[in-house]
């Protein structure tokens, strides 16, 4: 019984942080802002002081907030330097997008295999509802590039494992950073391949097809390694 309940408190914590760092990537909880108190939070979403205090400590670990003593939590700028983010990491050019492109190769392809097996309805009607958002915009700029990746950070959720969720958070923020300073590598001439290809990522998770879904996200990501490196060689980055 005693592992249950741990668990259970587990997952209540990971859930409450991957909703907090979606609001904060997503710019619905810019830089500065302040996020609710603790009180607000229990009596919101029903979880203990424990789940409250657990939450935020994961969410200062990761750079995202800080506790200013007697005033509140705050978001941090997520550009910022940090432990995983920042100038030292992000130089601003395409060279920094193809570095990130790699490492989310090594992250997602078998995130996106282990989601197909874990994705409960409920996350994958969250999951279709940003992915629908970002097939909406037009515009290929940093906020289609925050709503891409909200996309990619609920398969990491659906994996149910706080190492792939915790990477694909730090990811997303340097990733962020780079678009910040160097420009979408999406183009609009080449909208309507990125959102087919995320659409077959989306069925492959809905069908439950686990090596689909792998290979849709591997060719998502080398198709989108190859535009970078388009970048790269017509602007000399």
């Amino acid at each position: 019984m005693e592992r249950v309940t741990t668990d259970r408190r587990l997952s209540m914590t990971q859930q409450l942080v991957v909703d907090l760092t979606q609001q904060i990537l997503a710019g619905e909880l810019p830089a500065g802002s302040k996020l609710p108190t603790e009180q607000v939070i229990i009596k919101e979403r029903g979880v203990s002081r424990t789940v409250v205090r657990e939450a935020m400590s994961r969410l200062q670990a990761e750079g995202l907030v800080e506790t200013r003593h007697g005033i509140g939590t705050f978001v941090v700028d997520t550009a910022r330097p940090g432990d995983f983010q920042g100038s030292k990491h992000v130089k601003g050019g395409a060279y920094d997008a193809l570095a990130v492109i790699e490492l989310r190769l090594s992250l997602e392809v078998e995130a996106a295999a282990i989601a197909a097996q874990r994705a409960t309805p409920e996350q994958l009607q969250a999951m279709r509802e940003a992915l629908d958002a970002a097939n909406a915009i037009d515009a290929m700029d940093e906020e289609s590039a925050r709503m891409d990746f909200e996309f990619h950070l609920l398969i990491a959720q659906c994996t149910g494992n706080s190492f792939f969720i915790d990477a694909m958070t730090h990811v997303g923020n340097t990733l962020i950073a780079v678009v910040q300073q160097a420009g979408p590598a999406v183009t609009l001439e080449n909208r309507a391949l990125v959102v087919r290809e995320r659409e077959q990522i989306y069925a492959a998770l809905a069908r439950q097809d686990g090596e689909a879904a792998r290979a849709s996200m591997r060719l998502h990501l080398i198709n989108m390694l190859q535009r970078v490196r388009g970048v790269v060689e017509v602007t000399g980055d």
